[in-house]
């Protein structure tokens, strides 16, 4: 290769000319070449003294560059954005892709021939998307001309012009096709092993040499129950135990140094400084902080104590003898997840069948099951006592300095909103064309789309309808999910719902889906990327010791995405059907993740206040206590049949110690800044980020308070609640 003898300067393009006839750019890698682009892609002419020499050093480099390129398994290029052209195409193109360098210079689109068809949808889809972001990792097929395939993964990197704008992207490709079929051979072999496994008649546990679990049959879960599993988790709860009783003299020895030691330490080191909330907060509850023996017992309880929500699982998973009934889709067993199903029958018999079936199966276990809650009750006290607190309510919330006022704020403002939740029960009553309404008729839809929405559109509405949050927040979404950070449909082995693990602070959150091609699937992926950004950006915005936020802030960015979304495609609705089905899940949202949880605080606050006054709790008084609360939120039109007064039984998050209440502040704070975001624009989204930035370097309170959500007062709550009317008002509208 000779230095190119021309420089033509059309805009933003340069074509460096070599002997072959064709862009040459393997000097690009020479971070000298920078320096020479810039002064043409200013307008400069290169008549400085300071680039020629420039040019003489890029000279004595190519040789270099040559032999890093031709001696390397890895494809280099670099393309041009504005014009998608190939600007420079390392030699082991050739090998690889069996195609020329000059013929992929002449193409019109990069990769084009040479892409599988049955990836090249998709390959144009992250190309396109990267021309903001400048960021992918994919991999994907290439057809050889000799027909042969081979698998590529390519990793793209942004290069930016002074103004920040992407105008290059620079990338690697590398052959991965001996990796990809070791990994089919592999998954092969592993699917023909578990085909074999499940096929035999007795249980097999399978051991490894150290005797820890590798695998077992359906059989031996059946013969069993779940106890490799239970051993496991065990062992965990041990283990995680045993940390803490070996870390329980840390609190107690800080605290003998005194406060304003510490402090000075901490400005006198600037090692320190990351380390300033934790160690202001540990004064403030250091009246909770016992000493280091009896900081060691309460740490050596967890494992003790943990066991009582381990029988409710062990009992309501695998040892309660679920029915089975008959149902116009065949015959369903009730566990938890043939319930949820089943309970949305269109047949208003069959969920009658449904309800009397497990709430009748609950009713059964309610001795067991209520003493066991109780005991969990206990427990919680326990704990609040030991730490001195004034109740178990106080005790859950001191982690977080969340005022007890919060709490009871919600469950206030709640029940004065509770005429606006029995308007919305009629609404379903006439939705679902029924004469009364019944608990039973709670879960059925009462409207139905029939739309599909594919995974390239869900991420497309889902980047158009979050627009509002600013152009930063949605070119960061969308290098988010052209990346692989998620795994989007249902396979065997795979767990269910959706989650997001963002908690490994240097690497980017993993997302799991079980996406369907609905508008729930399209709503839960808007959801799960709002936990996921929400992550990206307070461990952007904070060190290691502060990025992890709070619970009480962990749902506001998921729920925003999704009321923002509703925002978004209520206009697009064609019919007012489809209208009608985007409000409804907006109401569904207030109903279940406001009232219905709401709810659930207020029992769990009536139970831990029960046996704080000494007074006793069987099955029977939990059920008494739920019956009324079901009655006082549901209204007089709904009837609530004493039978399903059980269903305290069915919530696992009653083990959890005042965990559900912070559902409904997340949503209820999510519609606030949904509001302040409509009506303000900039600045209040501006406040919103504010909120994903800080982590958890503040109290969650004290960060929504600044941002102007102040949850120890009544108006956040109540301008959900009009919310939830004005949404109704518009149903009412269609409906008339």
């Amino acid at each position: 290769m000779k230095l190119p003898d021309h420089f033509e300067a059309l805009g933003a393009r340069v074509a460096l000319l070599s002997d072959a006839g064709y862009p040459d750019y393997a000097a690009f890698g020479v971070l000298a070449l920078a320096a020479l682009l810039l002064c043409v892609f200013t307008g400069r002419r290169l008549v400085e003294r300071g680039v020629a020499r420039r040019i003489e050093d890029l000279r004595l480099s190519q040789e270099q560059f040559r032999q890093l390129t031709d001696n390397i398994q890895e494809v280099f290029w670099l393309i041009d954005t504005a014009r998608q052209t190939m600007l420079y195409i390392s030699p082991n193109y050739e090998r690889v892709w069996g195609r020329t360098c000059a013929s992929l210079y002449a193409s019109r689109e990069p990769w084009p021939d040479a892409v599988h068809p049955g990836d090249l949808a998709r390959v144009r889809q992250f190309v396109t998307t990267s021309k903001s972001s400048g960021t992918y990792d994919e991999e994907f097929r290439i057809a050889r001309p000799d027909g042969s395939i081979r698998w590529i993964r390519e990793r793209a990197f942004p290069v930016r012009d002074a103004t920040g704008a992407v105008y290059r992207i620079a990338g690697v490709a590398e052959d991965i096709t001996d990796r990809k079929l070791t990994d089919t051979a592999l998954k092969a072999s592993e699917t023909r092993f578990r085909s074999m496994l499940e096929g035999l008649e007795a249980g097999v546990v399978v051991h490894s040499a150290d005797s820890r679990v590798t695998a077992f049959n359906a059989k031996a879960t059946e013969l069993l129950g779940v106890s490799a599993a239970q051993e496991r988790r065990q062992q965990a709860t041990a283990i995680y135990a045993q940390f803490g009783e070996a870390i329980s003299w840390v609190e107690p020895e800080l605290l003998t140094v005194g406060q304003e030691k510490t402090m000075g330490f901490v400005a006198a080191e600037p090692g320190l400084k990351n380390f300033r909330f934790q160690l202001t907060d540990l004064f403030r509850r250091s009246t909770h902080i016992l000493s280091p023996e009896a900081e060691k017992v309460l740490a050596a309880s967890v494992d003790p104590l943990s066991g009582i929500s381990d029988i409710r699982s062990q009992l309501v998973l695998t040892d309660i003898p679920w029915p089975e009934v008959e149902l116009a889709q065949g015959k369903v067993r009730l566990d938890n997840q043939g319930y949820v199903v089943a309970r949305q029958s269109p047949i208003r018999e069959e969920r009658k069948k449904v309800f009397d079936a497990v709430f009748g199966t609950y009713k059964t276990y309610e001795g067991s099951l209520g003493a066991n809650l109780a005991a969990q009750v206990r427990s919680d006290i326990f704990v609040a006592k030991s730490r001195n607190y004034g109740s178990a309510l106080e005790a859950a919330l001191a982690p977080a300095n969340i005022p007890t006022g919060v709490y009871r704020t919600l469950v206030a403002e709640a029940n004065r909103g509770l005429p606006v939740l029995h308007r919305y029960f009629e609404m379903r009553r006439r939705l679902l064309g029924l004469p009364d309404m019944h608990y039973y008729d709670i879960y059925p839809p009462t409207t139905k789309l029939d739309r599909k929405f594919g995974l390239a559109e869900t991420r497309e509405l889902t980047l158009k309808g979050l627009a509002p949050l600013g152009k930063p927040y949605v070119d960061e979404l969308a290098r988010a999910t052209s990346a692989r950070w998620m795994h989007a449909y249902p396979q065997k082995g795979k767990r269910s719902g959706a989650y997001v693990n963002g908690s490994a602070y240097d690497v980017h959150p993993y997302v799991l889906l079980n996406h369907s091609d609905d508008y729930e699937g399209l709503t839960t992926y808007a959801h799960e990327w709002g936990h996921a950004m929400h992550s990206v950006m307070a461990n952007k915005a904070q060190p290691f010791e502060t990025a992890n936020y709070p619970t009480f802030t962990a749902e506001i960015a998921s729920t925003l995405n999704e009321l923002l979304l509703a925002d978004y495609m209520l206009p697009l609705a064609k019919t007012k059907a489809e209208k009608l089905y985007y409000l409804d899940k907006l109401c569904e949202t207030f109903r279940g993740t406001f009232y219905r949880q709401t709810m659930f605080a207020e029992f769990e606050l009536a139970i831990h206040e029960t046996a704080e006054k000494g007074e006793a709790l069987s099955g029977e008084r939990l059920s008494a206590i739920y019956l009324d609360l079901l009655k006082k939120y549901h209204g007089p039109k709904v009837v609530i049949d004493p039978a399903y007064a059980t269903e305290w039984a069915y919530i696992q998050h009653f083990y959890f110690n005042f965990y559900v209440f912070q559902y409904a502040t997340s949503v209820t704070a999510a519609t606030y800044f949904h509001e302040q975001i409509r009506t303000r624009g900039a600045k209040a989204v501006d406040a919103y980020l504010g909120v994903l930035k800080t982590g958890g370097a503040d109290y969650p309170v004290d960060v929504l308070k600044r941002a102007g959500a102040d949850m120890t007062g009544p108006a956040p709550y109540q301008a959900l609640i009009a919310r939830f009317g004005k949404t109704l008002d518009q149903m009412e509208a269609l409906m008339a």
